[in-house]
Protein backbone atom coordinates (compact mmCIF):
# COMPACT_ATOMS: atom_id res chain seq x y z
CA UNK A 1 0.00 0.00 0.00
CA UNK A 2 1.59 3.39 -1.39
CA UNK A 3 1.67 6.23 1.05
CA UNK A 4 -1.09 8.00 -0.30
CA UNK A 5 -3.17 5.07 0.03
CA UNK A 6 -3.02 5.01 3.95
CA UNK A 7 -3.65 8.71 4.01
CA UNK A 8 -6.85 8.33 2.19
CA UNK A 9 -7.42 5.06 4.06
CA UNK A 10 -6.82 7.01 7.49
CA UNK A 11 -9.12 9.91 6.45
CA UNK A 12 -12.46 7.30 5.45
CA UNK A 13 -11.80 6.11 8.70
CA UNK A 14 -11.60 9.44 10.13
CA UNK A 15 -14.76 10.49 8.22
CA UNK A 16 -16.95 7.40 9.50
CA UNK A 17 -15.96 7.54 12.82
CA UNK A 18 -17.02 11.07 12.81
CA UNK A 19 -20.08 10.37 11.41
CA UNK A 20 -21.26 8.24 14.61
CA UNK A 21 -20.54 10.93 16.62
CA UNK A 22 -22.76 13.30 14.84
CA UNK A 23 -25.94 12.27 16.85
CA UNK A 24 -24.59 12.35 20.14
CA UNK A 25 -26.57 15.15 22.18
CA UNK A 26 -24.31 17.57 24.38
CA UNK A 27 -25.56 20.49 26.46
CA UNK A 28 -23.78 23.97 25.20
CA UNK A 29 -23.46 26.62 27.65
CA UNK A 30 -22.11 29.86 26.56
CA UNK A 31 -20.55 32.20 29.58
CA UNK A 32 -20.70 35.47 29.85
CA UNK A 33 -19.27 36.01 33.37
CA UNK A 34 -19.72 35.76 37.11
CA UNK A 35 -20.37 37.59 39.88
CA UNK A 36 -21.48 36.81 43.60
CA UNK A 37 -24.44 38.51 44.90
CA UNK A 38 -26.60 38.05 48.45
CA UNK A 39 -30.22 36.31 47.95
CA UNK A 40 -31.68 39.58 49.19
CA UNK A 41 -29.97 41.26 45.98
CA UNK A 42 -30.99 38.21 43.82
CA UNK A 43 -34.82 38.60 44.94
CA UNK A 44 -34.78 42.09 43.94
CA UNK A 45 -33.39 41.35 40.29
CA UNK A 46 -35.85 43.15 37.98
CA UNK A 47 -36.22 42.81 34.29
CA UNK A 48 -34.16 45.84 33.28
CA UNK A 49 -31.86 45.21 36.10
CA UNK A 50 -28.38 45.21 35.56
CA UNK A 51 -25.54 43.26 36.80
CA UNK A 52 -21.68 43.42 37.30
CA UNK A 53 -19.88 40.75 35.93
CA UNK A 54 -16.31 39.50 35.73
CA UNK A 55 -15.71 40.63 32.60
CA UNK A 56 -16.13 43.43 30.09
CA UNK A 57 -18.21 44.00 27.23
CA UNK A 58 -15.98 42.88 24.12
CA UNK A 59 -13.94 40.19 26.22
CA UNK A 60 -13.99 36.72 24.91
CA UNK A 61 -16.75 34.19 26.20
CA UNK A 62 -16.32 30.56 27.71
CA UNK A 63 -18.32 27.96 25.66
CA UNK A 64 -18.26 24.75 27.12
CA UNK A 65 -19.62 21.08 26.25
CA UNK A 66 -20.93 19.29 29.11
CA UNK A 67 -19.62 21.83 31.56
CA UNK A 68 -16.01 21.32 30.53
Amino acid sequence: MSEDEAKQEGTEEVAENLKVLENIDVVLTVEVGRTEITIRDLLRLNEGSVVELDRLAGDPLDILVNNT
